[in-house]
């Protein structure tokens, strides 16, 4: 995408401008206008949810083993890919049907990555965010900073860190929690459009927002339900920052939708960033669309029902 986005309506003028192929303009026009309203509607009425974050990590084992041991998590299902040199964990709170996961790459010979500036963490609600520090502590985790409150707030966060040097944001919440998989947190060089495409583009809703100039930097939560209950992206600007460097770590998300080919007609009526353009995925048969949104994050849309049946093949 363009560094300034254009807005939906002054697309929609632009679709109206395409010359007819048929013999009313006024008719093309009216068309155009439906055709793109239809696609529009499509990201409101479409049963998405955020599935699994996609990274590479140098020490599968360590990697399982910090997971399960430190953050409570559970290994959820394993696949080695031996051809390609490559193997997948998938470690989460919940079974993969209703709760977010994390997907764990390891690339045959390669112990090391570039995390980035870009990519912040992914954070993890708790009920006792210091009695989890300690816990972290005493398996030999990593804890880069000791629970207290947020900056300018009474959130008691802490953060540890993974084998790999991933960052995982522990927050402390009041209550049940069903998602303790919170947010995925990326830095953005402008917020206003990367709100507007995610929004627009991605179907999501903009949960709140805070701004914090004392520190100088403003955040964006959205997401396809409360906070309480699903993972969210945490989009961060800092001010005066427009660019980050990804490097070769962080991969992507995977977003769950009912029809990819609809998805991706809305993609594109809204003006999104087509990477892959939906269809089944050679050897697996999965049906995927693949996007970047404005600062270049991958994000995959997955069949909901062709993934709800690897999961039951998984058990078979």
């Amino acid at each position: 995408m363009q560094a300034r986005s254009i807005s939906h309506t002054a697309r929609l003028a632009s679709c109206a401008r395409v010359r007819p192929s048929f013999s009313s303009p006024r008719s093309a026009r009216s068309a155009s206008r439906m055709a793109a309203a239809a696609t529009s509607d499509w990201a409101k009425q479409d049963e998405r949810r955020m599935l699994h974050a996609v990274y590479r990590v140098g020490d599968m084992d360590a990697s399982i083993k910090f997971y399960k041991e430190c953050l409570g998590m559970k290994l959820l299902r394993f696949r080695d890919i031996p051809d390609e040199k490559y193997s997948n964990a998938f470690v989460g709170y919940g079974p993969e049907t209703t709760n977010f996961a994390m997907e764990l790459t390891y690339n045959y010979g390669k112990d090391s990555y570039d995390i980035g500036e870009g990519f912040g963490h992914f954070g993890i609600a708790a009920p006792d965010v210091a009695k989890l520090v300690e816990s972290v502590k005493a398996k030999g985790g990593k804890v880069s900073r000791e629970a207290g409150p947020v900056k300018g707030g009474k959130t008691v966060i802490a953060f540890v860190d993974d084998p790999t040097g991933y960052k995982f944001e522990l927050i402390q919440r009041e209550g049940e929690i069903t998602e303790p998989l919170a947010q995925v947190m990326l830095r953005v060089g402008d917020l206003d459009r990367s709100i507007r495409f995610y929004t627009e583009v991605m179907g999501m809703q903009l949960i709140r927002t805070r701004d914090n100039p004392e520190n100088k930097y403003t955040l964006a939560f959205l997401g396809y339900g409360p906070e309480e209950s699903n993972t969210v992206f945490e989009l961060t600007y800092n001010y005066g920052k427009d660019s980050y460097s990804k490097g070769d770590a962080y991969a992507q998300v995977a977003i769950s939708t009912n029809d990819v080919y609809k998805t991706g007609d809305q993609v594109k009526a809204a003006g999104g960033n087509v990477l892959r353009d939906p269809g089944p995925v050679p050897g697996i048969g999965t049906k995927i669309l693949a996007i970047t949104d404005p600062d270049g994050y991958k994000i995959v849309f997955v069949d909901n029902e062709d993934f709800l049946k690897e999961l039951e093949e998984k058990k078979e």
